[in-house]
């Protein structure tokens, strides 16, 4: 068994829609990125990359390469990311994804999110947590300016 941890950022200023984990979400801004900007499915990216020790986000997809320009995270870079483990030998066993937003409303899309990351993942919905939490105001994220999310990946051997 192995574990990785996932961090993703990213400012506010882009064209809508928002996504996370797959889904858009209405009524909120969209994100500066070279993908689709889905800071959770980021997360779990890098989550299950450096579990495996493979390497990171940036490693196999970075935002100076064209390819990667307005692409979805869960549908390209999470697929390709999973054949990558399976390829090394390893798959994830559950991911829990924290999103730290100010004002962004999780709560109503939680579920969805949760099916779509479980259906890439190979996972059954209840080994696919999705939270929210604020930062009460403080710091960059607590103005508004952008948008965070953090992901735990367990992994186990398929060997």
């Amino acid at each position: 068994m192995r574990a990785g941890l996932g961090f993703d950022a990213h400012r506010f200023g882009g064209e809508a829609p928002l996504v996370l984990c797959g889904v858009v979400i209405e009524d909120a801004p969209g994100v500066e990125a070279t993908s689709d900007g889905d800071v959770a499915t980021h997360a779990v990216i890098d989550a299950l990359l450096g579990g495996t020790s493979l390497g990171d986000l940036g490693s196999f997809y970075p935002s100076s390469d064209s390819r990667w320009r307005d692409v979805s995270s869960v549908d390209v870079l999470l697929e390709d990311a999973m054949q990558r483990l399976s390829r090394t030998g390893w798959r994830p066993v559950n991911v829990d994804v924290t999103i730290v937003a100010q004002s962004v409303r999780i709560a109503p899309h939680r579920s969805e999110m949760r099916a779509r990351l479980a259906t890439v993942l190979q996972l059954p919905e209840s080994a696919v947590s999705v939270k929210a939490t604020t930062t009460d105001g403080m710091g960059w994220m607590g103005r508004g300016e952008g948008i965070a999310a953090l992901a735990v990946a367990s992994l186990t051997s398929t060997e």
